[in-house]
């Protein structure tokens, strides 16, 4: 753990010199190749040692299936591969060396690496065989047309500022981060019509750099001091069990779980700070003008912890890898789509029973929490005051749903999950399963090719509005074609 703080830190310092000293305008994109994969290879060897050879192996092999086995049918060879290497690595570490250590290994830079193997399979997939027409809109905006050279492969999946915590990015924005295309500022102006107001060369990225550190260092803060002090086992301490009331309990299961996010909010935003300071991660602006660098941020703490829904909490946290999920299995899933992708998320986490507990759990929680949103939240909304009794009703619900369903992802193993659970009578599981027995749940349209290619126009005003009261903002190249890609990737994305 010492050793992964201390390489971030260093990333961090290598970041402000790469953009200083190796800016786009004054080296080519070969030099900055070279230099971010090396620098990533070297923390990643410093780090974990020779067990940073696997993400060589499997970046390796990989990139090799994509050679030999051709477009058509890459995708799936290269997800398969990458997932049991990742999988048989994690049985191996778990099982044979360090059973239920939270020590950072280096399975955890592999998980983002099976992360990009698969996502660049799918897009290169996307853009080279599948017609334009069939493509989902975030699919034809992601789509790769050529097939990357070994070394820009390398860089994507090592390169210094994401090799050790990410976060997840896609190939074409790193592509375009490394070779510096410049950008247009865009304002929406009432008619719809976009007017160019001037061109940023270069935005700084020290204000939000400065603002993620200082999260950083009060997350760090918190979980040095606090979350020690409320240890997530206490909840199925036999004492604790027996003589604290009911409301006692499920209020020291909230602070616990809420005590035990920090360290994740740390390792996230040192991580996309990392990025911001080499110049990566650059969204946009807002109507405003004002700079946002949150391009591959992967949590927004307030929103996750003043989370109404458990798909607004599961929006904002992890990012990166619920667009990863949504990309390689929710869309392109031909049956219970929920289902599946809970699934792929569990084998991705790793092979702790916890983890599958926690997943499992969290497809009836979904699905429960989907069905009381679409039968009941409408007959809410029309007062402010109802509305606000509402939102806190369900905050608090929320907070509890999310904390019973991740207790087994933190206690890792089968007898205290289930010893957990069994103390709450799996309150919680048989509440979800008498709502989907009581509530209809409604279809999610999806899986069919007219929905995928046709956006109705009601849906895409309703969009755009909802772009322009987000304070949206898309950010494009000089050419014709570069705006229309960088719009419509920042609409899929909201998607």
């Amino acid at each position: 753990q010492v050793n992964f703080v201390v390489c971030q830190l260093f990333a961090l310092l290598a970041a402000i010199w790469f953009r200083t000293y190796l800016h786009s305008s004054k080296t080519s994109p070969f030099i900055r190749h070279v230099v971010a994969t090396f620098l990533g290879l070297y923390l990643a060897l410093f780090c974990f040692g020779w067990y940073a050879l696997h993400f060589v192996i499997q970046s390796g092999i990989s990139y090799y299936i994509m050679i030999i086995i051709g477009v058509e049918n890459m995708h799936k060879y290269c997800f398969v591969f990458a997932l049991g290497y990742l999988t048989v690595c994690q049985i191996t570490r778990v099982y044979i060396f360090d059973y239920g250590q939270y020590s950072a290994d280096f399975s955890g830079p592999m998980m983002i690496i099976t992360q990009k193997i698969t996502s660049l399979a799918f897009e290169i997939h996307d853009g080279m065989f599948r017609k334009n027409e069939d493509l989902t809109p975030s699919q034809r905006c992601l789509a790769v047309r050529r097939m990357p050279s070994l070394l820009e492969y390398l860089s994507y999946n090592c390169n210094f500022m994401g090799i050790l915590a990410g976060p997840l990015c896609s190939y074409k924005d790193y592509i375009t981060f490394i070779e510096g295309r410049s950008y247009q500022l865009q304002q929406s102006e009432a008619n719809g019509k976009e007017d160019t107001k001037y061109e940023q060369m270069d935005p700084s990225p020290n204000i939000a750099v400065a603002q993620k550190l200082l999260i950083c260092g009060l997350s760090l803060l918190f979980h040095m001091t606090i979350t020690k002090t409320l240890p997530v086992e206490y909840n199925i301490d036999d004492n604790f069990r027996a003589t604290a009331s009911w409301p006692v309990r499920f209020f020291y299961l909230y602070v616990s779980l809420m005590a035990a996010r920090p360290k994740y909010y740390f390792a996230w935003t040192l991580a996309d700070a990392i990025n911001n300071a080499a110049g990566f991660g650059f969204r946009g602006y807002d109507k405003n003008g004002v700079m946002h660098w949150d391009l591959i941020s992967n949590l927004r703490i307030q929103q996750i912890e003043f989370s109404t829904s458990f798909k607004m909490f599961l929006d904002n946290w992890n990012i990166q890898t619920a667009l990863w999920l949504k990309r390689v299995c929710y869309e392109r899933a031909t049956f219970s789509p929920t289902i599946q992708t809970f699934i792929l998320s569990a084998i991705w986490h790793g092979v702790y029973p916890g983890y599958y507990l926690t997943f499992l759990t969290g497809v009836l929680m979904t699905l429960a929490a989907r069905a009381i949103r679409n039968n009941i939240r409408h007959y809410f909304v029309e007062s402010p005051a109802v509305k606000l009794c509402y939102d806190i009703i369900t905050w608090m619900a929320t907070q509890v749903a999310i904390s019973y369903t991740v207790v087994p992802f933190v206690l890792l193993s089968v007898k205290p999950s289930f010893t957990f659970y069994s103390s709450c009578y799996f309150c919680l599981h048989i509440a979800s399963i008498l709502v989907l027995l009581v509530f209809p749940l409604k279809r999610t349209q999806k899986g069919s090719k007219k929905h995928e290619s046709i956006q109705p126009v009601w849906s895409k005003k309703l969009e755009e509005e909802n772009l322009l009261q987000k304070n949206s903002y898309s950010t494009t190249n000089n050419s014709f074609s570069q705006k229309q890609e960088i719009t419509c990737r920042y609409r899929a994305l909201k998607q």
